[in-house]
């Protein structure tokens, strides 16, 4: 009862705030961000909140004083805006903002770094490298895959299965990202993602790709994956996934909701692929599956996610 009347309690003090859902952006998932951002300032207007729509832009921090924001509601993906960027200047504006903080946003992105944290901890994560021009991919197997080391949505991602193809994949991945190219061994089996609320596992939901592989076009498109939700995966398989899951969660320093996604090999064994931040939230997004399948639906996701929002995370 206590517990009910706190959440009843803060859910008033945000309805005498205005709420900017920060959307769209300068990123390459741009449009994706878009499409998260409508369906969220659709629900918390839905729920009584008086919230507004903000694109993102350089001039950002000018509108967000102008509007009179005094909470904003990350729906930002990609650069910009799930790197710890946005989220600093929020912090220097005193603005609460969803999500993850500062240093776990920057960490997450940065596929590389992430995964050796890791590593540190005991999480596995596929065999990887860092790839430079006319070098050789060391302590890594074919097949390969060649990805940006800091992007999301599957953009510039390429799997390689012959060495005639690395340069074509490298190229591709290094026009997506600042950072350098990531080379990671690519591991042959399931594909299952887990959802995270404040600290709380979400059942884990499976991803099986029509056409093999989960890419831009895949997760965007509806009727070309199939997703089985929660995943139909053993005991003992279903408790390590949630380990290592939760385990990223914490060893990133994530707060608010995450999503992990991890592969099975041929062994069942999970190997972490890597956090996100700040989840799609449209009609064809893992995390609101997940969620529903816990019995918590969108609009009670959203306001989940929002009664979270703070400032000084660090």
């Amino acid at each position: 009862m206590v517990r009910e009347g706190a959440a009843r309690k803060t859910s008033a003090v945000f309805k005498a705030k205005k709420i900017g859902v920060l959307m769209g952006g300068v990123s390459e998932e741009r449009e994706i961000s878009l499409k998260t951002g409508a369906a969220v300032l659709s629900a918390l207007k839905s729920l009584g909140y008086s919230a507004v729509a903000i694109d993102a832009g350089p001039d950002v921090a000018t509108v967000i004083r102008r509007k009179k924001i005094e909470v904003a509601f990350i729906a930002l993906h990609g650069r910009f805006g799930e790197d710890g960027a946005i989220q600093g200047l929020l912090e220097v504006m005193r603005v609460p903002y969803t999500g993850s903080g500062v240093r776990a946003s920057a960490v997450a992105m940065d596929k590389l770094f992430s995964k050796r944290l890791l590593e540190s901890c005991g999480v596995p994560t596929p065999e990887y490298c860092t790839y430079k021009p006319g070098s050789a991919v060391k302590g890594v197997k074919l097949p390969y895959v060649v990805k940006p080391a800091s992007q999301g949505s599957a953009i510039g991602v390429t799997i390689v299965r012959k060495r005639s193809e690395l340069a074509s994949a490298v190229k591709s991945a290094s026009e997506h990202t600042a950072t350098g190219v990531l080379i990671e061994e690519c591991i042959v089996g399931r594909e299952v993602t887990v959802g995270i609320i404040d600290g709380t596992v979400l059942p884990a939901v499976e991803i099986r790709p029509k056409s093999g592989l989960y890419d831009y076009e895949a997760k965007y498109t509806k009727g070309l994956t199939e997703f089985l939700v929660p995943a139909p995966l053993s005991k003992r398989v279903g408790k390590r996934v949630e380990e290592y899951a939760l385990r990223t969660y914490e060893t990133v320093g994530c707060s608010g909701v995450a999503r992990v996604d991890i592969m099975l090999d041929s062994e069942q064994s999970p190997y972490v692929l890597e956090i996100n931040t700040v989840p799609g939230l449209t009609e064809l997004s893992l995390l609101p599956m997940a969620a529903a399948s816990a019995g918590i639906g969108y609009e009670k996701l959203v306001e989940m996610m929002l009664l979270g929002a703070s400032v000084d995370k660090y």
